[in-house]
């Protein structure tokens, strides 16, 4: 006979599907003992437990279609065939391919199992087909490509066994009716397969981009919050400080003359209206539909009101020795000199909480090649000191650092070898 030969010409060579089929056979077996649910070669996640029905509906139709398909295959060979099969054979093929359709129920669970099973079944039995081909798929659904193109591969020793087996039917009609068919299964399994890893792969870019949304707007929040929080200190530490000095000032000196009470009530309602009016300034600007209010008289601070915070702190009581050379500084960008403005503030500020009476010196030099330097230097108080200090949570010094961190500069502050406490800023100056 020829057709073995080209038969043979037309598939791999016997030593490499009989080390293939071995290495089928050691794996099937495991999975046999192993569900499908559990094996490594499984990543794609079974269905939930709210579909378990839908999953019992949809096996009782492939149960179904298996057993109306295996009797339209068995029937041509109980009627008008010249060579029946005997009674025994039609019992082994009834018997077997009723077993290859109740073996459909664990297709999920032992995808590779019961394709054998089938594949094993269809050898004496043609009813066993429909079993095979639906088990095939399913074995494509589930696993990977290796173990469906190995088992799609033994279908053709299986439907020649079956043609040795069978006297109703030839090698070649056999092979030409059933590959095809078995190629079909294999192949649709294997696009559903894929069609899921797709829809997997979508799902867990939408939820990892949702992910990446959520931490993107957290961030953004926590940056709002902490940009607010160093507005709001920065325009209210400052004030209170003055008043609270000012208040001090009232509480240590009872005997004052009634002018000089009035002159600093005068200082205290005029701070207390000054941070009144920066803090709606702040307010007005954090607003979500700010663009919506009106623009606040009270612009931001510059690099030149810088003269106006000594003043203030002057006449709050403290000693300032203030000097400030800056080349074109009409040419200086508003948003360093605001930087300037609050580095130079906050210093004074700690000085008046924390070194109440101490003199301070403060520096401002810089040019556009050069940059700003801003330097606040102030002695440090004696531990012995009895006068009380108002209150600090480091909130301030950690603000510095974050505007000048975002300034693209360097901060350096604290006390030096000398007895002084410095505060040293340097800033880019822009191109």
């Amino acid at each position: 006979m020829a057709w073995p030969h080209r038969l043979s010409s037309m598939f791999p060579s016997a030593a490499q599907v009989y080390g293939e089929v071995v290495s089928l056979s050691r794996w099937s077996w495991a999975a046999l003992a192993e569900p499908a649910a559990a094996s490594e070669d499984l990543p794609l996640p079974d269905l939930d437990r709210s579909h378990a029905g839908r999953e019992r509906a949809v096996d009782a139709l492939a149960f179904l279609l298996a057993v109306g398909l295996g009797a339209l295959f068995i029937s041509p060979e109980l009627h008008d065939n010249p060579d029946p099969l005997s009674s025994t054979q039609i019992a082994i093929d009834v018997s077997a391919g009723a077993l290859a359709c109740i073996t459909l129920w664990w297709r999920r669970r032992w995808p590779v199992g019961v394709a054998l099973a089938c594949l094993l079944l269809g050898t004496v039995s043609s009813s066993a087909t429909p079993a095979g081909l639906l088990a095939l798929s399913s074995l494509a659904v589930h696993r990977p490509a290796r173990p469906t193109v190995l088992v799609t591969l033994l279908w053709l020793p299986s439907v020649l066994v079956f043609a040795v087996y069978s006297p109703t039917t030839g090698p070649l009609s056999v092979v030409a009716f059933v590959m095809p068919l078995a190629l079909a299964a294999s192949g649709w399994g294997m696009f559903i397969r894929a069609r899921r890893q797709l829809l997997l792969s979508l799902r867990e870019r939408a939820l990892r981009a949702e992910a990446d949304q959520e931490l993107h707007e957290e961030q953004a929040r926590v940056a709002e919050r902490t940009r607010i929080a160093r507005e709001m200190h920065d325009v209210l530490a400052h004030r209170i400080s003055l008043m609270a000095l000012h208040a001090g000032g009232l509480e240590m000196r009872p005997d004052l003359p009634p002018d000089q009470i009035q002159s600093t009530a005068a200082l205290l309602r005029a701070t207390a209206r000054q941070a009144l009016e920066e803090l709606r300034s702040v307010i007005g600007l954090l607003r979500e539909n700010a663009g919506n209010e009106p623009t606040s008289a009270n612009p931001q601070p510059t690099l030149q009101d810088i003269n106006r915070l000594i003043e203030e702190t002057r006449r709050a009581g403290a000693d300032i020795d203030f000097e400030m050379h800056v080349a074109r500084i009409e040419d200086l960008p508003a948003p360093l000199g605001r930087d300037a403005y609050r580095i130079v503030q906050e210093a004074l500020t700690n000085v008046s909480k924390h070194a109440r009476g101490t003199a301070a010196r403060v520096r401002v030099t810089g040019a556009p090649d050069e940059g700003l330097h801003i330097s606040v230097r102030n002695r440090q108080p004696v531990p012995a000191q009895t006068t009380p200090t108002l209150p600090g949570s480091g909130a301030g010094l950690l603000g510095l650092q974050e505007r000048v961190a975002l300034a693209d500069g360097t901060l350096a502050l604290g006390p030096d070898g000398s007895g002084d406490f410095v505060v040293e800023a340097e800033l880019t100056w822009p191109g």
